[in-house]
């Protein structure tokens, strides 16, 4: 569910709002492109995962910032109480800028380097998610030069199929994350003798986008295993974090992934009576369907046997298109009427690639040139994969609340782009 839907504009069109913001009007004042977040669904979305634990108080939900780190969109969660989990020290400090805890806060990422590790040692933090065996040592050695101890859990790697695209796919064992399965409980051992790590959780991400529940029973079991295995050999587990990926729905024309309530079964079911705290990262389950992407139709292009539909949102702006084939659906912000023409079309933008695609033959209303649409489901992934890729102004983002809003990312100006490089003196 979503707070955009059409009702009567400024104009007497039926026009698409954002909560209450008619989206032509916010398009007069901001310009397009640009990204625009539901506060009203961020919070539901929250709410609706949260409450699926309620039967166990002591759940930390983190939010994945990777799916979407605009600060207005963290502020709306931390004012929830969300956790946050974090793959940066970027990422942290923007945690940290909004209120979120250190004790609320997980590090994830295959990649940390030891200048994040002392920083988020003295942010305290909740725990970090560690990778493999040369980021133990890293991390062993930091907080033993600070006289700090960091808590950890190993991420360890089913060699799950999560049955989603390959490259939001992370718990194969051919896939750069975790450490494998089978070496788990001697990576533990290895730990228990470093200074400064005292490994007290288990971590679990399998992918992103699942929209079946087997995968996650078959990683729970394995999971449920690894804990009885590791408190058996001395080791005092005291939470376990099974990560994110839940999916959400981008087409009305396919079956709906399971619901929060569906999953926290699953997970109720395979943790039985586990006494552990349970941690979870969900990204793209909470700022999926609470954004959208509005573009301008610049030219529309008829060949014999093609229409393209060009318009001023490109590759750079929403690169998920291209990237993972994902399917954004597109609706035209000005409602059509029963008697509108659909046509064919490729929807493309102005930058200088053959993938600079945002749908490919799409039957749509005709559109013209002027006309506004907006790309439906874009919170997560979107902005943060944002580039000036061809010299273009990175896009602005702008957080609604009822009939408020702020642009939460003003947009650069050609001024600000090239200020940000410096010539050499020899030139």
């Amino acid at each position: 569910m979503h707070h955009f839907a059409y009702r009567r504009g400024v104009s007497h069109a039926n026009v698409l709002h954002a909560e209450e913001v008619d989206l032509c009007a916010l398009a007069d004042t901001v310009g397009t492109p640009f990204y625009c977040y539901s506060s009203a669904t961020l919070e539901r979305h929250y709410k609706v995962f949260t409450g699926a634990f309620e039967a166990r108080p002591d759940t930390l939900v983190c939010y994945s910032i990777k799916a979407n780190s605009n600060l207005g969109v963290l502020k709306t969660l931390a004012n929830l109480g969300a956790g946050m989990d974090v793959v940066s020290e970027g990422e942290l400090r923007r945690a940290l800028a909004v209120g979120v805890p250190g004790e609320r806060i997980a590090f994830s990422g295959v990649g940390k380097t030891k200048e994040e590790m002392a920083f988020a040692l003295d942010a305290g933090i909740y725990a970090f998610n560690v990778e493999s065996e040369p980021e133990l040592r890293a991390l062993s050695e930091v907080a033993e030069r600070k006289g700090l101890t960091a808590r950890i859990a190993f991420r360890v790697n089913p060699d799950v199929d999560a049955l989603t695209h390959h490259k939001i796919s992370t718990g194969r064992a051919e896939n750069k994350f975790g450490v494998p399965f089978e070496q788990a409980l001697s990576l533990y051992r290895q730990a228990a003798t470093l200074p400064g790590i005292a490994p007290v959780g288990v971590h679990m991400h399998i992918g992103s986008q699942i929209t079946d529940l087997a995968p996650f029973k078959n990683a729970f079991a394995l999971l449920t295993e690894l804990v009885g295995t590791l408190r058996n050999a001395g080791f005092a587990i005291d939470f376990v974090n099974l990560g994110g990926g839940l999916g959400i729905p981008y087409r009305s024309d396919e079956p709906a992934p399971p619901l929060p309530t569906d999953y926290a079964r699953l997970v109720n079911e395979a943790m039985g009576d586990l006494d552990v705290r349970l941690l979870f990262e969900p990204g793209r389950m909470i700022a999926g369907n609470a954004g959208i992407l509005v573009s301008r139709v610049l030219y529309v292009k008829t060949d014999p046997d093609k229409t393209f539909t060009i318009v001023d949102a490109a590759m750079n702006d929403l690169i998920r298109p291209t990237l993972y084939e994902a399917y954004h659906q597109i609706l035209p912000v000005i409602e059509s009427t029963p008697e509108t023409f659909t046509r064919i079309t490729d929807v493309v933008g102005p930058v200088c690639e053959t993938g600079d695609y945002l749908a490919l033959a799409r039957p749509l209303p005709e559109l013209h040139a002027g006309d506004l649409i907006a790309i439906m489901t874009a919170g997560a992934y979107g902005a943060v994969q944002a580039s000036q890729y061809n010299s273009r102004l990175l896009v602005p983002e702008v957080l609604v609340s009822g009939e408020a809003f702020c642009v939460t990312r003003p947009r650069p100006s050609y001024e600000d782009m090239l200020s940000a490089e410096r010539l050499p003196d020899w030139l």
